[in-house]
């Protein structure tokens, strides 16, 4: 069935797809614990998971974010941490809403803490993610993905949920290689010329961003979804990127 892409179209597609990336998951079984060392955290509360947020420590060593991540004085935890060598921590479990996003926004949802798994990665916002890294991290995601049936769109960086406040992980991160593996969006080049609309900003909203704040939403699609920090004013670059991003949401 074809589908006449317009804005009104894009404005429908809006509605829909927050109700359904909304929808509550049925409990499945507890996370294995084979391989995970275990370093509870003190800060946490109840939640259901529905989407996974992944973030980089922006620390030397995985010692260190742990120090951070168990202080009860920080009151910050995540679910996760995962170090440079592969070695997974879990600090909070699943069905624990942990407190690693902060005053965040996706898609209408104003407290994405209590509807998130979070994962922290050991790096320090200026080198490659490292290869025993992102392995056991795709690892992890197929689990939370298949216990929890995570749609494939909800799978984020800290920086789209709180877009001028938070800017990891960095545009190094192998976003494309993750959603290669069924988690995220991501839409290769060349990219259809056909649009179903122009606005950038409105394409950020379909998407999920919060645009109250609209260069910041923009950088933080950038660094996703181009591997780029730009500031600059948008071009046809974003517009193609966010159409074919949005009818792959849709899809």
């Amino acid at each position: 069935m074809s589908i006449e892409w317009t804005e009104q179209t894009g404005v429908t597609l809006l509605v829909i797809l927050g109700c359904a990336l909304a929808a509550s998951c049925a409990r499945l079984p507890p996370a294995p614990s084979y391989g995970i060392i275990q370093a509870p955290s003190p800060s946490f509360d109840e939640r259901l998971p529905n989407y996974v947020i992944i973030h980089q420590t922006s620390d030397r060593s995985a010692e260190e974010a742990l120090a951070t991540l168990t202080n009860p004085e920080r009151k910050v935890s995540s679910h996760y941490l995962i170090g440079r060598d592969g070695t997974i921590y879990q600090l909070v479990a699943e069905n624990k809403r942990a407190w690693h996003a902060g005053v965040s926004y996706w898609g209408g949802d104003t407290d994405v803490n209590s509807a998130s798994i979070g994962i922290e990665l050991d790096n320090d916002g200026q080198e490659p993610f490292a290869e025993d890294e992102i392995g056991r991290l795709l690892d992890l995601l197929r689990g939370l993905k298949e216990r929890y049936r995570i749609p494939r769109a909800n799978f984020l960086g800290h920086g789209d949920v709180a877009p001028g406040r938070k800017v990891d992980p960095s545009s190094r991160f192998p976003w494309d290689r993750l959603a290669l593996a069924g988690f995220g969006l991501w839409c290769h080049r060349p990219l259809a010329e056909v649009r179903a609309f122009d606005d950038v900003k409105l394409g950020l909203q379909l998407l999920g961003y919060d645009v109250a704040d609209l260069t910041a939403a923009l950088m933080a699609f950038r660094r996703h979804f181009l591997g780029s920090d730009s500031a600059a004013a948008p071009d046809d670059q974003d517009r193609d990127m966010l159409n074919c991003l949005v009818r792959q949401r849709a899809s």
